[in-house]
């Protein structure tokens, strides 16, 4: 307190705002237990931060006025999955929250047309791995009593071993593709700190926002693992929209072989994703519950990269678009209604139309069952790291949490080519003890 009222009596420049001092108090105890005092104050602040009226907003403003707004989610009572994972700071798509050009900002991550395809995927590839990074940077301070951030239910020295391994794996096929490919090994007891010395040298002006991203519930250790992988999901989801949509458009054009590119780029991406769920399902069941109590409104039935996804691939049926999965993010429903194209619709199109025949079709067809696979296999390890953490109890955001991802996770991802999800089943990476 003493701090911004300093920062308001003095110059009162965004580029100097007492981010340190705020984001430690909000770490010692827990966002869902700052007093009010404080949100207040963050909030009186928060109407002196101008944004003109016209054009974007200088980078110092835009990110105090983006970390505001997370801080304040539950302040204000929109508290949701986006804002609890901080997607605005990471310039991820977050829905309504969305404002003039922020989907478009050279990331890659917009709903525009697709450019720049090799600068959007190295940019998702570097965030990934200073996600990755920074959740075994905290495990290893944690572990060697070096920082006191969330204090409760410390994971035992074989669990911090076992997540340090899963993650450098999880990383390393951003690594690679980044030219990287060799600089660390998961069975190297200085990877995770080699790890976390390559994503430092990433993106140093983007440091600041990466920090003020975490922004936990409660004081529980394993919160910030939970955040970082979800906030990676968030990334992945995002890139596979992008994906998708330029396979529409490869489409329509009749460029088969660039159709069938991207699709096998994406599936690539979602099952080198794995080891993401690996890495969550070394989460304390005791501690996740502990946290998860203080998430109640925030739930990935919200995610709207998720949607979009879903909805890129086929046009959801009526049921579907009118459930709570779909209200839960009205822009991407209103966009379908708009008449969004999809890959399924794309792909009909363009067989009728004369534009894929014989090999093309196939090579296409095949991509896309492929796809079909991955997207199964996610969500069917979804689920099976939902049970084990919840068993039969509801979800947060208002939903009824593991039997609703039963029931949807056999939803075609096409209907234009024939799959079946059961005989294509494969080995949950969750499975066991991970190692």
């Amino acid at each position: 307190m003493r701090e911004l009222t300093s920062w308001l009596s003095g110059t009162a420049e965004a580029d100097n705002f007492p981010y340190s001092e705020v984001l430690a108090e909000f770490h010692r105890v827990g966002k869902h237990f700052v007093e009010k005092e404080l949100l207040a104050l963050l909030d009186q602040i928060r109407t002196q931060v101008t944004v003109p009226a016209a054009g974007p907003p200088a980078p110092a403003v835009r990110l105090l006025r983006d970390f505001l707004d997370v801080a304040l989610d539950k302040w204000d009572g929109r508290y949701d999955y986006r804002s609890y994972l901080a997607l605005r700071l990471l310039r991820l798509p977050c829905g309504e929250d969305d404002g003039p050009g922020r989907e478009d900002d050279g990331h890659g991550d917009g709903d525009g047309p697709v450019a720049g395809a090799d600068s959007a995927r190295r940019g998702r590839d570097q965030l990934l791995v200073r996600l990755v990074a920074d959740a075994l940077a905290f495990e290893l301070a944690a572990g060697a009593d070096a920082t006191d951030l969330l204090p409760q239910d410390r994971p035992s020295r074989e669990v911090v071993a076992k997540r340090c391994r899963l993650g450098v794996r999880a990383a390393s096929p951003a690594l690679t593709r980044l030219g990287l490919a060799g600089a660390v090994h998961d069975r190297e007891p200085a990877a995770p700190a080699t790890l976390r010395d390559l994503a430092a040298g990433l993106d140093p002006a983007g440091e600041l926002a990466l920090r003020l991203s975490m922004l936990p519930v409660y004081v529980s250790h394993d919160e910030y693992l939970f955040i970082r992988v979800l906030q990676a999901y968030e990334s992945l989801f995002a890139g596979l929209a992008d994906e998708l949509r330029a396979t529409i458009a490869a489409l329509s054009a009749g460029q088969a072989r660039q159709a069938a590119d991207r699709l096998a780029y994406a599936c690539g991406q979602l099952t080198a994703a794995g080891p993401l769920f690996s890495l969550l399902a070394t989460m304390q069941p005791a501690a996740f519950r502990t946290f998860r109590q203080y998430t109640e409104g925030a739930s990935a039935i919200q995610s709207r990269s998720y949607k979009l996804v879903e909805s890129l691939c086929r046009t959801p049926e009526g049921p579907r678009l009118e459930s709570p999965a779909y209200h839960q993010v009205p822009e991407v429903r209103d966009r379908v209604r708009a008449g969004q194209p999809s890959v399924d619709e794309a792909f009909r199109a363009a067989v009728r139309d004369g534009l894929l025949t014989g090999p093309d079709g196939d090579l296409v067809e095949q991509a896309m069952r492929g796809f079909a696979t991955a997207v199964h296999q996610w969500r069917r390890t979804h689920h099976r790291l939902a049970t084990r953490m919840l068993g039969p109890r509801p979800g947060t955001g208002y939903t009824e949490g593991t039997p609703y991802l039963a029931a949807v996770r056999s939803i075609p991802v096409f209907t234009s080519v024939t799959h079946d999800p059961i005989s294509s089943r494969t080995t949950d990476p969750t499975g066991g003890a991970p190692s």
